[in-house]
């Protein structure tokens, strides 16, 4: 177990700030858990665990996208206390997923909270949009960021570093079927979260792909996963220079053909 240092609090709390306001503006997706789990590792010296925590949480998140006014648990909490926790407690970085979705729930419902909030200085913007006034649109928006930005802080400060010893001890006094509890509900994550992604991106034409991608993950001896990414960055690589010849050839197909206008049409 280790302890983090007032230093790398306010280190990860710069940090959350950034990747809070790449949220919020959905800028350079800064905030995805596989991003904000390295960097968070890098700060703790532990690159290590924050790749696998950040890899993790990434695969459980990757089929939760927001969608207009909704909000799914937040991804930069998720990443950032499942580095945390593992990092500081010891425990199995899986079992460090299921201990972080509290906080993931937490800023979840504080941006829940804004959105309805802010709704307050839309009369404010719709009347400076009607009078051009951009200093005055620029204020709300910096405003309403700055926030979100000052929630961002206030969370990972207190949960990295206030809350640090509170959160040993929970681990530490947890019985071994509740860690364990942690442990299968963690490792199951990733797996629903890519279930969901496929069920939205899976078509049936993308099958072939998906089996041979199955396969050579499960079967063959690879000491990596770097091999069957590559396979697979080929594989899109020709589909999509595939598909881009599609309307090419459509083209030619009408121009070879004609179009029939004898029914004046």
């Amino acid at each position: 177990m280790h302890s983090i240092t007032l230093t790398q609090a306010l280190l990860l709390t710069l940090m959350a700030i950034i990747v809070g306001v790449d949220f919020w503006l959905e800028a350079f997706f800064l905030f995805r858990p596989i991003i904000v789990g390295t960097l968070t590792g890098l700060i703790l010296g532990d690159v290590h665990t924050g790749l696998i925590a950040g890899g993790l949480t990434e695969l459980a998140f990757a089929g939760l996208t927001p969608a207009g006014g909704t909000q799914p648990p937040n991804p930069i909490l998720a990443g950032l206390m499942t580095t945390v926790i593992a990092f500081t407690t010891g425990v199995d970085p899986k079992t460090a997923l299921g201990l972080a979705l509290p906080f993931s729930f937490l800023m979840q419902y504080i941006i829940l909270f804004y959105y309805s909030t802010f709704s307050f200085f839309m009369a404010k913007a719709d009347k400076y949009a009607e009078e051009a006034n951009i200093k005055g649109l620029a204020k709300i928006n910096i405003l309403t960021t700055s926030i979100v930005a000052l929630s961002y802080g206030i969370i990972v400060f207190l949960s990295v570093y206030v809350a640090q010893d509170l959160m040993k001890t929970i681990v530490q006094s947890m019985p071994a079927w509740l860690a364990h509890g942690f442990e299968v509900a963690g490792g199951m994550l990733p797996a629903v979260g890519f279930g969901m992604l496929l069920r939205v991106m899976m078509r049936a034409e993308y099958t072939p792909y998906f089996i041979i991608g199955f396969f050579i993950a499960s079967f063959l001896p690879f000491s990596n996963l770097l091999p069957v990414a590559v396979i697979g960055a080929a594989l899109a690589l020709y589909e999509y220079f595939r598909m881009k010849e599609q309307p090419v050839a459509l083209n030619n197909d009408v121009a070879t053909k004609g179009e029939d206008y004898s029914e004046g049409i």
